[in-house]
């Protein structure tokens, strides 16, 4: 039986029409498949990059504006920042250096050129250039909104699955209660309840700052930092985990009703093998997306913790900025928010394909 079909294989290649392509016409094909597959995500980054500039260029604007128009006077709250007497001769020069006289748009220019350059002005509070404060406090915040951060999201995620899994019973229920009344809470009443109670009351934790009274900052061990950390963090964390949770459980209820999901319950699927075949991929991007969206709230919600807290970080700087009118300082910090802001929004961007490559897919 073997001869027979390994002639009629010979038959068929020696009377088989040849191939019409050429080696080097094969690989330039293949490489010409390649580069279309490149180019949804080139095409994504370079529109997420002119996106985020012109949404800078605009913060710029509207910031500057809303400064310009503040009744607050930089000169004079930064003579009281001094503690000594000044001259008339002396607040001119004063007045001359911030650029009072001058009008608003040649003001934003200079301040514009200045910020090409790198130079984003010194602070009036700190005595000391803007990137250089917003580079000492940012590492403080980062670290505050980072664990904030991985909690709520953790927790949201977690929390919508159970509420999900549960429609309608108990569990569901109470939960659901739950999370409507720590969206509506005011950050800085949850954290001031929570001093109240755990650090005040109970003593399980420090009243405030990022690490002991009377230390060095060499002397402060990794311990003491989280030990600080843990309270405002899990404040932080409270205000922004209710609307992942929330928004999980209804896309988990809609995976779970569909008809995919009870033909697989017919079949004799378990519950827990619903979530995690059919149920994960379908909320991890609606999830993601709110996740990282959060990051402007984040950074709202820690301007209240810190403040709470006495946390030396990017919130108490811009509180204390806006209430002594320090420009450089608070024109610097909104505009590092909001380029942390957008920086948050495209990493999301660039996951999306990585949970769901049918994205990159269908951008072609």
């Amino acid at each position: 039986m073997k001869r027979p079909i390994t002639r009629l294989a010979a038959r068929f290649t020696r009377h088989s029409p040849p191939c019409p392509f050429t080696n080097r016409q094969v690989g330039r094909a293949q490489a010409i498949h390649k580069k279309s597959r490149r180019a949804p995500l080139v095409r994504s980054l370079c529109g997420a990059a002119l996106k985020i500039l012109s949404l800078l260029l605009a913060v710029t604007i509207i910031s500057f504006g809303l400064v310009t128009a503040s009744p607050t006077d930089p000169v004079g709250q930064y003579i009281l920042g001094l503690g000594t007497a000044v001259s008339p001769e002396q607040r001119a020069e004063i007045a001359d250096y911030w650029g009072v006289g001058q009008p608003p748009a040649e003001r934003y220019i200079a301040w514009l050129s200045q910020l090409f350059q790198g130079n984003l002005g010194e602070s009036a509070i700190f005595r000391r250039p803007v990137a250089e404060v917003i580079g000492q406090r940012f590492a403080n915040s980062l670290a505050l909104m980072l664990c904030a951060w991985i909690l709520a999201g953790i927790t949201g995620l977690a929390l919508g699955c159970v509420m999900g899994m549960y429609q309608g019973r108990l569990p569901d229920r109470l939960l659901k209660k739950l999370c409507y009344f720590l969206s509506s809470v005011p950050a800085f009443w949850l954290g001031l309840v929570l001093l109240l109670v755990f650090a005040v009351w109970l003593k399980w934790f420090p009243i405030g700052f990022s690490a002991p009274l009377g230390m060095l900052g060499q002397e402060v061990t990794l311990w003491q930092k989280l030990y600080h950390l843990v309270l405002p963090g899990f404040t932080l964390s409270l205000t922004s985990f209710a609307n992942i949770a929330l928004h999980t459980r209804q896309k988990l209820v809609n995976v779970l009703n569909s008809e995919y999901a009870l033909f697989a319950r017919a079949r004799g699927e378990g519950p827990l093998t619903l979530l995690f075949r059919h149920g994960l991929r379908n909320i991890l991007l609606p999830a993601l997306t709110l996740q990282f969206a959060s990051f402007g709230e984040l950074f709202g919600g820690s301007v209240l913790a810190e403040n709470v807290f006495s946390y030396p970080g990017l919130g108490s700087a811009v509180s204390a900025a806006g209430l002594q009118g320090d420009v450089p300082l608070l024109l610097g910090i909104t505009l590092f928010s909001a380029l942390f802001v957008c920086v948050g929004n495209g990493i999301a961007n660039l996951l999306y394909g990585v949970i769901d490559p049918q994205i990159w897919e269908v951008g072609k």
